[in-house]
């Protein structure tokens, strides 16, 4: 396996595990970066830009990442809180009217970001083709009774999401999310991050499927425990509904599908545009601006959710759109925060360290929070820095 681009001294960890994800885990196709204090120390890629070909994976190769694009949504958010557009602690409905419907009159913006708006699953789930159409999916959540009071507790809001945030974006805003987030976001950040992908950086996408961990990877493989694969299992689990508020499940290397704008699934880019973007959340990046202040990366990351997940059955913990660090979602260190995408992708920043990181796959497994090859670059960063 040849393994292209550079590691900084002391960074050697990073690439011997990257190496190792190739050789013993099974990755066909991916990338790693790693901004540490807004300078790149590692950089690098490997593999097949599709995951069934094998035209050789580049540098600036762009894959799918699926739920690591509720980090970058989550963010659009926080930024007009910041600049004083979007207060966090008012109804939904004060921009929304037709979300106040159903006993969702007391959904707070905060409730969106956090997981705890009650509404994970849709009683008539959408085809692909609904998904893509911001007004029908954000007619489908606003008519949608919640599944518990929105507020008193959390599950992850794994399809949801993209039309709660998407259309609370577009009545601030008036402007589409996913162009909002390239004029506001990527731009500015100089990060190679698409939601709703445009035809002429189509080329630059890999193709993406599912694999299977290799019998080499032995007991690393991923064995959920048994509530998990059964909630995962029954059709009418709220597991099961969440995950299937678009059924059938999108065709993700489908032009039509990448060229949507889904907040909670199908944005693109590169590990060095979600590593960027995440170093703009901490402090200053080489090239790029800064997005938060200090006061909002401290908002991002305090804990507003944590305990037992209504829809994924494990303890997660969950900050203003991100994850924390935590038994289902391993990251850098208790400071961490960021988003995984499921069976693959992970970009998250760590303040107190200084580190912002990006993995971005071809191949997604079967994990959900906690892909087996991120963590093992995790733990090498970890190393790097101890």
């Amino acid at each position: 396996m040849d393994v292209h681009g550079t590691v900084a001294e002391g960074f050697e960890p990073v690439r011997a595990a990257f190496v190792r994800n190739f050789e013993a885990l099974g990755d066909r196709g991916a990338a790693v970066v790693v901004h540490r204090d807004g300078h790149k120390v590692v950089d690098l890629w490997g593999g097949t830009k599709d995951v069934d070909g094998s035209e050789p994976w580049e540098q600036g190769t762009a894959q799918i990442v699926r739920s690591a694009t509720k980090g970058v949504a989550a963010a659009a958010l926080l930024l007009l809180h910041q600049r004083g557009e979007l207060d966090l602690d008012a109804p939904v409905g004060e921009w929304w009217p037709e979300y106040k419907a159903a006993g969702k009159e007391r959904t707070l913006v905060r409730h969106l970001l956090t997981h705890r708006a009650g509404v994970p699953v849709l009683d008539r789930p959408l085809t692909p083709s609904e998904a893509a159409d911001p007004d029908l999916g954000a007619a489908a959540v606003a008519a949608q009774t919640p599944v518990w009071e929105p507020g008193a507790d959390h599950g992850y809001h794994a399809q949801t999401y993209s039309w709660l945030v998407g259309e609370l974006m577009r009545r601030v805003t008036g402007r589409e999310v996913g162009e909002w987030i390239a004029d506001e976001i990527a731009g500015p950040v100089g990060a190679d991050l698409w939601l709703g992908l445009p035809a002429d950086r189509a080329a630059r996408v890999g193709r993406v499927g599912q694999v299977a961990p290799p019998e080499t990877a032995g007991a690393l493989k991923t064995r959920p425990k048994r509530a998990v694969a059964d909630a995962y299992a029954d059709p009418a689990s709220l597991t099961r509904r969440a995950f299937a508020a678009i059924t059938p499940l999108p065709d993700e290397n489908d032009a039509a599908y990448r060229a949507a704008a889904l907040p909670a699934s199908n944005g693109i880019g590169t590990a060095e545009g979600l590593s960027r973007f995440y170093a703009s959340l901490i402090g200053d990046v080489d090239g790029g601006q800064r997005l938060f202040t200090p006061e909002t990366a401290e908002l991002a990351r305090a804990e507003q959710s944590a305990g037992p997940d209504r829809t994924l059955v494990v303890t997660t913990r969950f900050g203003l759109g991100y994850m924390l660090d935590g038994a289902a979602s391993p990251l850098l260190s208790p400071a961490s925060f960021g988003h995984p995408g499921r069976g693959g992708a992970l970009g998250f920043a760590d303040p107190e360290a200084g580190i912002a990181f990006g993995y971005v796959t071809n191949g997604f497994r079967k994990s959900v929070t906690a892909d087996p090859r991120a963590q093992a670059l995790v733990r090498a960063v970890r190393q790097a820095i101890a």
